[in-house]
């Protein structure tokens, strides 16, 4: 089983706990699959409350077929367009409090909308810093999951001054792996050694342009996860970060997910090409094959030919003599045999 398939079947299973679930989207590959799978496998005696900012509940669970699950759709509710949104922030904290003891999941779909209706960033990550008090404080183990891209408040929802744990799953297009697989000859593990795989991936897939012009650029082949994609088709990349948990420090790993289901990301189609090595360069056609004439040489024309003396003179042998002018002077040329200063006391 793949760290990722014991995430989601068990996601309070981990030792220790991990309270703060944090599930990373970008314009280029949605996370949204991991998310309402997530949800589908919360235990029926877990109580779940689901706060929905941009979609709605149906697009993320039945409702009617899961009755521990309580959603709230707050698509329709906009700020300056609607009385009742003053009270929102009020209203998630006395949802949540009214829940009896017990162990509790908070799901909130678009942090990034949360964001925007509350209308800054600091105001954003106090009301997330009290979310995860009420979480934390609970008598059974809780979970508050978060949905959002990228974004200066993930940077603060990422820090350990928020919680000391943390899982982080992000979504990533399966083109930025075979992009720095052939730019970078650089092979996820165990293909490769991990240390240089992350030394690339971690800074390539932090800018979100280099995956947004591999997907959507002319030569991309777009995004394979949105509602439109069937599922037999449906296939991305995720990279998984645990912090605190049974390793000491931070574990990361990246994984598959194809349809429905995370996988091990030799099994995702669109990377097949990574792990198969190329076959050596075939031999070169011989010039002299499927000709009308023949262009070899019989083994006593060969015998001749090396008895053919060269045309050079000195083929081979090195020059011993010492270096010399000869001129031979014509008729124009003022030759005297005398010396000129012989009448000099020199």
């Amino acid at each position: 089983m793949t760290l990722l398939s014991s995430i989601i079947n068990n996601p309070t299973g981990l030792k220790p706990h991990q309270p703060l679930i944090i599930l990373q989207s970008s314009s280029a590959q949605t996370c949204y699959p991991i998310l309402r799978n997530l949800i589908s496998k919360f235990r029926p005696t877990t109580q779940t409350l689901l706060f929905c900012f941009l979609h709605s509940p149906s697009n993320l669970t039945n409702v009617d077929e899961a009755p521990n699950i309580i959603a709230f759709d707050f698509t329709g509710r906009i700020p300056g367009y609607d009385d009742l949104w003053c009270g929102l922030q009020d209203e998630i904290l006395a949802r949540i409090n009214s829940v009896p003891p017990g162990s509790l999941n908070v799901i909130i779909d678009s942090v990034d909308t949360l964001t925007s209706d509350l209308g800054s960033t600091p105001k954003a990550y106090k009301f997330i810093r009290t979310l995860l008090g009420l979480v934390t404080t609970r008598s059974e183990p809780s979970i508050l999951a978060l949905h959002l891209q990228p974004s200066p408040l993930l940077e603060l929802l990422t820090q350990t001054s928020l919680s000391p744990t943390l899982m982080h799953l992000t979504a990533h297009p399966p083109a930025i792996m075979t992009h720095i697989t052939s730019a970078y000859l650089t092979h996820p593990p165990p293909a490769g050694p991990a240390e240089k795989f992350w030394s690339v991936f971690i800074p390539f897939s932090e800018r979100t342009h280099e995956s947004e012009r591999l997907v959507y650029d002319l030569d991309g082949n777009g995004t394979s996860a949105g509602a439109w994609v069937s599922k037999g088709t449906r296939e991305f990349v995720v990279e998984v970060l645990i912090r605190g948990g049974s390793k000491r420090g931070v574990e990361r790993t990246v994984e598959g997910w194809k349809g429905d289901v995370p996988c091990e990301l030799q099994a995702l189609e669109s990377l097949k090409s990574i792990w198969t090595r190329r076959k050596p360069e075939e031999a070169r056609p011989d010039p002299t094959q499927n000709v009308s004439f023949n262009l070899n040489l019989t083994p006593s024309q060969e015998k001749s030919r090396a008895q053919v003396p060269l045309p050079y003179a000195h083929e081979g042998n090195p020059i011993t003599t010492s270096g010399a002018i000869l001129y031979d002077p014509d008729s124009a040329d003022d030759i005297d045999d005398d010396d000129p200063d012989e009448d000099l006391d020199i």
